[in-house]
């Protein structure tokens, strides 16, 4: 169980614990993990606010942002030479605030971390309560939930806040977490919780705390505190569709325990619709009377793999997504491999007819095959998924 993981006494040597330098200064008690990206103008803001929230609190904030092309790295930066309890992480080649999240979470030494949103639109003067609630040592985590007695999400549209209500009655019902606002990004925890639950965690998604309280199934001894979702101050909100797709992904994996792949099935679901575009393609060419009928069947199927290229690339592979001349080279690729693909489908489908002679079995055996032949070996050399 987790709980007794966090419960277990940590080891000390003289290799673990070295003994500490003359002049050093011990880690901060707490760390503030801000993910960030293009929120260059609210940095100065949310610091001095923190600043104020925090007096006679030994802090630190870690800034860890998505290589934003607005330049936030560089003002986190110049704001830390300055203060060195500004620190940041500037990753190139990764994306995500799940991943963010726990990259920081990670590189802190300090026995409490925090994550809140850059936008301002968390209220920091629930620092100290989330804080005195650790220091007692009857709570994990705290979470700030915009849902406790009355709505407090008065920064939501009404658009997003019908989406956020959906979303966690959804998650409170398939992963049976009990937060009234688990799809909440404002929340404290012991730096030992991450620790021991860092290795089961998505790094893909925005739904970190959903992730942690799923994954510690009832282990986690969790409070909640009220807070007002409050207005962005500068810059765009991130979520779009892909939030939603993060979202179902995130559910898939914890409601089975990540035995299904949320990106097999997405492959699967572009590639059902591949087969109306064949077909349309198709009875559009036969219309047309162009060429043969194999020369029209082998048209529609190739028009049909470059609709799944597309989308498996916008969706399916978004956070790999190519461009420019890689998008090329792996459409062919992709055409390549679908075609063998075919050809396994055939093969299998006629293996299982001769076999018994249940002409559904057989075809949907073939499908199947052919799918997963799709799947991995594109995964492995057109997107090269680890």
């Amino acid at each position: 169980m987790v709980q007794d993981i966090l419960q277990r006494p940590a080891k000390t040597s003289p290799v673990d614990a070295p003994p500490l330098v003359p002049d050093t200064e011990p880690a901060p008690e707490l760390t503030i993990i801000l993910p960030t990206f293009n929120e260059r103008d609210n940095l100065p803001v949310i610091i001095e606010r923190v600043g104020q929230a925090l007096t006679g609190v030994d802090w630190e904030i870690l800034i860890v942002d998505d290589n934003s092309p607005d330049g936030t790295s560089a003002v986190a930066r110049a704001l830390g030479e300055n203060d060195r309890r500004i620190r940041c992480i500037r990753r190139v080649g990764r994306r995500g605030l799940a991943g963010a999240c726990i990259e920081g979470m990670l590189a802190s030494p300090a026995r409490y971390l925090a994550v809140m949103d850059a936008d301002l639109q968390h209220d920091e003067t629930q620092f100290l309560a989330m804080l005195n609630k650790l220091r007692a040592g009857d709570t994990d985590l705290v979470a700030a939930s915009r849902y406790i007695d009355a709505r407090t999400d008065a920064g939501f549209s009404a658009s997003r806040a019908r989406a956020s209500h959906w979303s966690t009655a959804l998650a409170r019902t398939l992963l049976k977490v009990e937060l009234t606002d688990p799809m909440s990004g404002f929340f404290m925890l012991r730096r030992d919780v991450i620790d021991a639950l860092a290795p089961r965690l998505s790094t893909q998604g925005f739904k970190i705390l959903l992730d942690i309280a799923a994954t510690g199934r009832g282990a986690l001894r969790i409070a909640e505190i009220p807070f007002v979702f409050g207005t962005r101050l500068h810059g765009e909100s991130k979520l779009d569709a892909r939030v939603v797709l993060d979202f179902g992904q995130l559910l898939l994996a914890k409601a089975t325990n990540d035995r299904v792949s949320f990106r097999f099935v997405l492959f699967c679901l572009v590639g059902l619709s591949g087969v109306a575009v064949h077909m349309a393609a198709l009875a559009a060419l036969h219309a047309l009377a162009l060429g043969t009928f194999s020369a029209q069947q082998a048209a529609a199927t190739a028009i049909a793999i470059a609709w799944n290229y597309v989308f498996n690339n916008a969706f399916t592979y978004r956070d790999q997504r190519l461009a420019g001349w890689p998008f090329v080279k792996g459409l062919i690729e992709f055409e390549l491999i679908c075609a063998v693909g075919a050809i396994s489908n055939v093969g299998i489908a006629n293996l299982l007819y001769n076999h018994d002679s249940i002409w559904w079995i057989a075809g949907l055996g073939g499908a199947v095959m052919g799918a997963v032949w799709n799947y991995a070996v594109s995964a492995a050399f057109v997107w090269r998924s680890q």
